[in-house]
């Protein structure tokens, strides 16, 4: 017998014709003409150089080796099936709705999202940007969870910020969030330079009132404590109740903004920010990955966790970028 493997559909072809015995009914079962039957028949014993069938007037018989055969080619074609089946079910598809905090959203996840979209190309993907995925005021994981407008077959996990107490769902630390003072390069040469903390007096300070609101221990008043400068007003400067505007006023030299490490890591790694001092104000909040457990191991969820966790393990941590003469 060759080694090479003979024809897909005269196997199949034969599995039908021997259960019917018949290449009529045979025909009638894979949509196709007795006439198209008889020839894959035909093709397969040519291949094998063996009889299958003994064609008679009204009847098929299978010869001896097409009854030793047939066991054989129901087996495999039954694996054939499972096969396809088992890939089928671990196909990465569907619409998979993602919540998290509109920082994250921005300025880690969405920049990054490519190599997920490359590697899971028939996933659906919802991004959706929402503030209830901080923690505050007794707030419950669970209410990031709306359903309306979801089909039976979607997902939706969230990312949170907050302490990481979610019970009855699934939950991945992703990364900490300790903050540390970053400004446009420009201020670092501005009059009067920044060479020391105590040179933060003369500067614009940013304020994230939507952060320091549902975690009292962020602010500048915490970094000038950890810095050793007294005597300097921590309130005074612009409020912005979104992140995402300290963000932009910190890159167009406004002021100096306290800012979550990994997600100013890459414009720091660019240039656009810098980091004038080693002065970290630790947080006890840090993003988590939440699930709930019902959809836990659904192909979609476990690629996007899976893909999540791998990116936030190789974040490097932001280097300061500051002045070779810098005091602290």
């Amino acid at each position: 017998m060759p080694n090479r493997l003979p024809p897909l559909n005269a196997l199949r072809a034969f599995e039908v014709a021997a259960r019917h015995l018949s290449f009529k009914n045979a025909a009638a079962e894979l949509s196709v003409t007795p006439t198209a039957v008889s020839h894959q028949i035909r093709l397969l014993e040519d291949f094998l150089g063996l009889t299958l069938f003994h064609r008679l007037t009204r009847a098929l018989e299978l010869t001896p080796q097409g009854l030793a055969m047939l066991p054989k080619v129901r087996d495999g074609l039954g694996c054939f099936a499972e096969a396809v089946e088992n890939a089928h079910e671990h196909t990465v598809d569907g619409r998979l709705f993602v919540v998290l905090p509109p920082a994250f959203a921005t300025r880690w996840l969405v920049p990054r999202l490519r190599r997920f979209s490359e590697a899971e190309p028939s996933l659906n993907l919802h991004i959706i940007r929402s503030l209830n995925t901080v923690d505050g005021d007794q707030e419950a994981a669970g209410t990031s969870f709306e359903q309306a407008g979801l089909r039976q077959d979607d997902s939706m996990v969230v990312i949170r910020y907050g302490a990481g107490l979610y019970p009855g769902f699934q939950v991945d630390h992703i990364f900490g969030a300790d903050y540390i003072a970053v400004c446009s390069p420009k201020l670092l040469e501005s009059d009067p330079p920044l060479r020391s903390p105590s040179d933060m007096q003369f500067q614009v300070l940013l304020h994230d009132d939507a952060t320091t609101r549902v975690n009292s221990g962020l602010s500048w008043e915490e970094w000038f404590r950890l810095a050793g400068v007294s005597g300097v007003d921590s309130s005074a400067g612009p409020h912005f109740s979104d992140s995402g505007l300290v963000y932009v006023a910190a890159l167009d030299g406004l002021g100096v903004a306290l800012a979550s490490k990994p997600l100013v890591a890459k414009a720091i790694a660019q240039g656009r920010l810098v980091v004038p001092f080693d002065i970290v104000v630790g947080q006890h909040f840090a993003y988590y990955l939440v699930i709930p457990e019902a959809i836990f191991e659904r192909p979609a969820v476990a690629a996007f966790r899976h893909w999540l966790l791998e990116e936030s393990r190789t974040e490097e941590p932001a280097r300061p970028n500051h002045r070779p003469d810098q005091k602290h």
